[in-house]
């Protein structure tokens, strides 16, 4: 089945750490609220991406959120030329490895190094969008289409890795709650 795509950001916004976040987000014509968002960094100085999470309602609890099956999205715009495709996949990796919830395989990996297969470029957006009608997980590159997968066992991974209880970042963990 081939998933049409149509992303529509709306004219408001907040600014986060330099980058643009809308207040809603629509794909597909399902509309999310931007719940919060913050910057990744390394090292506490290298300012790797900054993130936010779309949800139908605002909710501060990441267990909820994770295990939901509505609709949600975390967008990412990468606000560093440190951030390689690679680098973007072994952090991914990583979630992955450090993620308490849901399920993943390694065919998942490689899907997203397939998806993902072209060079990283400072203000690159991906949007990862859980779809609750479709019960598939998008991965979208400047509002491309790159991928799919399915079930909410592998949403639920997905979403651990920035919301778990080991998460990539603990204070972007905070700021996309809202915190």
């Amino acid at each position: 089945m081939t998933f049409a795509s149509a992303i529509t950001l709306c004219a408001q916004t907040i600014n986060i750490e330099g980058v643009d976040f809308p207040n809603e987000l629509s794909i597909n014509d399902e509309a999310l609220l931007l719940n919060g968002g913050g910057l990744r960094e390394k090292f506490g100085f290298l300012d790797l991406y900054v993130g936010g999470l779309y949800l139908t309602e605002n909710s501060d609890d990441s267990n909820q959120i994770i295990m939901s099956s509505n609709s949600m999205a975390i967008r990412i715009v990468i606000s560093s030329k440190l951030v390689s495709r690679e680098r973007f996949i072994e952090a991914l990796e990583d979630g992955f490895k450090n993620t308490t919830v849901g399920k993943y395989t390694s065919t998942d990996i490689e899907s997203f190094k397939e998806y993902l297969s072209d060079p990283f470029e400072l203000d690159d957006e991906i949007i990862l969008f859980y779809s609750s009608a479709e019960k598939r997980t998008y991965l979208y590159k400047d509002t491309e289409t790159r991928g799919e997968f399915y079930g909410l066992p592998f949403k639920q991974a997905l979403f651990g890795i920035w919301l778990g209880d080991k998460p990539a970042q603990e204070s972007l963990k905070k700021e996309m709650l809202g915190l």
